[in-house]
């Protein structure tokens, strides 16, 4: 087998030019508080997740900790999360959690319900070799993600081109049958298939990789570069819906899918180096950060065009009664941490637009408006995510994979400063 560290192993090599762009050349104070905080609260939510024998994912409406098993998409969060915490106080009791909670996973190593083995594993078990410095437990762990990697390809079909997302499903209006449903979420389930290429030398993870991010490039964004969330495909790899499930409108935008968008062309060049990967990873984040409903505080609102003109929802909100438009801290910290390997992939003003954007919505989220007290919302770090306004699912609360993905932020950004 080839011998390959996880995730970032080229992001974090800083050159002298990158330094000069940065409007800082020395480490953002934040960054340390907000790991020392994090540290604190999440021994506060690992002891509330111990007595559910569950993986956190959100607080209900009455406040209390919903958590889940292994066979849901967001059970990698927590102990990817733990990592990159134990990755910057080197606490052994974090370590020792976050071993726990990983390999408390194991089994998902078989989950094909759905796409998202690779959140469940990668974030898991993917910052577990990179951090772990225990070689017979990373040897187990590599052997785990091949076997996820297998599994994640029982979803592929070649006649296709991409790895369906959920199995039959109708669509808001009421009327269409998705027979093959791919989201935007699933470009995020490609960065374990990269790994496990380059750690076994056997390509063909990497080019079903390859194959499902060339379909969305050509089928999930409109002439904009803005994104539909679902694109339903014939047999024959023929687009023939696009439309929305967590998203405002069929036409709309939603915010954590741009984001998703952003993130996966991202590291899909990172993977590949496929110029056209790039393109479409710049195109969608320049929609991303000069749309003009974004708030000057970069913290979106969860669809950017909610309640606005030319857009009508199929879905029923009558009920919810809100009196705001929910913002979406996760769809921050998820373009915030895209953005800053996407500054290392880039020269000149370009790379610099994407740094500062990227550190001012992180020191936004890590401002007392974002960031919780110690012990309150529920031991979760954020505040002010959505999960799914059409479903009336986690409005305005704290989620797992907010956590995740500004502690992988706060990650990257302190490697640069290095």
């Amino acid at each position: 087998m080839k011998k390959r560290k996880p995730g970032l192993k080229a992001l974090f090599v800083i050159t002298s030019s990158l330094i000069a762009l940065s409007f800082t050349d020395q480490k953002p104070s934040f960054i340390d508080t907000s790991f020392r905080a994090a540290e604190k609260q999440y021994q506060f939510l690992e002891q509330a997740a111990e007595k559910q024998h569950k993986f956190p994912r959100t607080l209900s409406p009455a406040g209390k900790l919903v958590g889940t098993d292994e066979w849901d998409w967001t059970g990698g969060f927590f102990p990817g999360s733990l990592w990159y915490i134990y990755n910057h106080t080197h606490n052994k009791e974090t370590e020792a959690a976050a071993i726990k909670w990983t390999e408390a996973l194991e089994k998902a190593k078989d989950l094909d319900q759905h796409h998202d083995i690779g959140f469940v594993m990668y974030c898991s078990y993917g910052n577990a070799i990179k951090y772990l410095k225990d070689p017979k437990k990373v040897a187990a762990y590599k052997d785990i993600l091949i076997h996820s990697a297998n599994t994640a390809l029982k979803r592929y079909n070649p006649q296709v081109g991409v790895i369906k997302s959920w199995n039959e499903k109708k669509s808001w209006d009421g009327k269409t049958l998705w027979k093959y449903p791919v989201i935007i979420d699933n470009m995020m389930n490609l960065e374990m298939l990269c790994y496990v290429s380059d750690l076994t030398g056997d390509t063909k993870y990497k080019d079903v990789a390859i194959s499902h991010a060339t379909q969305t490039m050509k089928n999930h964004f409109r002439k904009d570069h803005s994104t539909y969330h679902v694109v339903d495909y014939d047999g024959n790899g023929h687009a023939i819906h696009q439309q929305t499930n967590q998203g405002y409108a069929d036409n709309s935008t939603w915010a954590r899918g741009q984001a998703w968008a952003i993130y996966g062309f991202t590291m899909m060049y990172r993977e590949t180096k496929k110029p056209e990967f790039l393109k479409t990873a710049k195109a969608a984040a320049k929609f991303y950060m000069t749309h003009p409903n974004l708030p000057k505080n970069k913290i979106p609102y969860w669809d950017f065009n909610a309640g606005k003109p030319g857009y009508k929802s199929d879905a029923d909100f009558s009920s919810l009664k809100l009196n705001f438009v929910p913002r979406d801290a996760s769809a921050a910290a998820i373009v915030a941490s895209a953005l800053i390997e996407l500054s290392t992939m880039t020269t000149g003003t370009e790379s610099k637009s994407y740094l500062t954007f990227a550190q001012e919505s992180l020191q936004t989220l890590s401002g007392a408006t974002y960031f919780a007290k110690y012990a309150s919302n529920g031991g979760f770090l954020l505040q002010h995510s959505v999960g799914s306004l059409p479903h009336h699912s986690e409005i305005d609360v704290p989620l797992t994979y907010a956590d995740y993905y500004y502690l992988e932020g706060l990650t990257r950004l302190e490697q640069l400063k290095k």
